[in-house]
């Protein structure tokens, strides 16, 4: 089941929500240095966490599924977000360099739709990340956060549900340690709690971040797509009907 977009914006408008931020950012540059000249597709709900990539990126477009729905995005600036079907994503193949997805695979209906299309549309050397809520962290286990929301994983489980779709996983890191508190005392030791939880307890992070890669030899693969759809930019105004038309 979806998050509305609306709660999540609330979410990441909070005190804890503008740390997890801060920690998700620090650990998608890490695993992603350099993406000058790339264009970057956010699958999911991904405003708060691409601002990190915006500035050296060719493009960053944030897709938002239908059920969930959509916000403009960037504020005061011409929209980069869009309303679609998961299961059939308004780009053209090969045509994205990275992919993110949050709040999205743990969430979604059309769970293998979603990542055959995300495969199609990633260029040949192109990487996927996934940030997932951690089955064994905290995070997913309290209801006041987005992450408690829709199917948590373990990050062997995300490494089995990549291959089967045709990525080969590259690394998997935990992040998140900080418990999901608006206490002002308990956030701002964020640091130190990411710096502990990772030599102390590694498994136990509120979120599992996975990179893969597109596996070539799958291209031989056709998928058929049933249906064309039309989509809309978010207007100004805020969010768009999860009405979509069929062509």
């Amino acid at each position: 089941m979806w998050t509305d977009v609306v709660d999540l914006r609330d979410f990441y408008a909070s005190p804890a929500g503008r740390v997890a931020t801060g920690v998700l950012r620090k650990n998608m540059r890490e695993i992603w240095p350099d993406v000058t000249n790339m264009n970057i597709l956010g699958l999911g709900y991904t405003t708060p966490l691409l601002g990190a990539f915006r500035a050296s990126a060719q493009r960053t477009i944030a897709a938002m599924p239908a059920q969930q729905g959509v916000l403009h995005w960037p504020q005061g600036e011409d929209g980069l977000s869009t309303l679609v079907d998961e299961g059939e994503l308004p780009f053209p193949d090969l045509s994205q360099d990275r992919v993110i997805l949050a709040h999205a695979l743990e969430c979604s209906e059309q769970l293998r739709p979603m990542l055959r299309e995300v495969w199609r549309v990633l260029t040949e050397g192109g990487r996927l990340m996934l940030i997932v809520p951690n089955r064994r962290g905290i995070w997913s286990r309290l209801e006041k956060t987005p992450f408690a929301h829709g199917q948590p994983y373990s990050p062997s489980q995300i490494s089995r549900l990549l291959r089967d779709n045709m990525f080969t996983p590259i690394q998997s890191r935990s992040c998140l340690y900080v418990p999901p508190t608006n206490s002002r005392m308990v956030l701002s030791s964020a640091r130190a709690w990411e710096s502990i939880g990772k030599m102390i307890v590694p498994a136990f992070g509120g979120v599992v971040m996975m990179e893969a890669g597109k596996e070539i030899y799958a291209s031989e693969m056709a998928f058929e797509r049933k249906s064309r759809r039309s989509f809309a930019l978010a207007p100004p105004g805020g969010k768009t009907s999860r009405t979509l038309t069929k062509n």
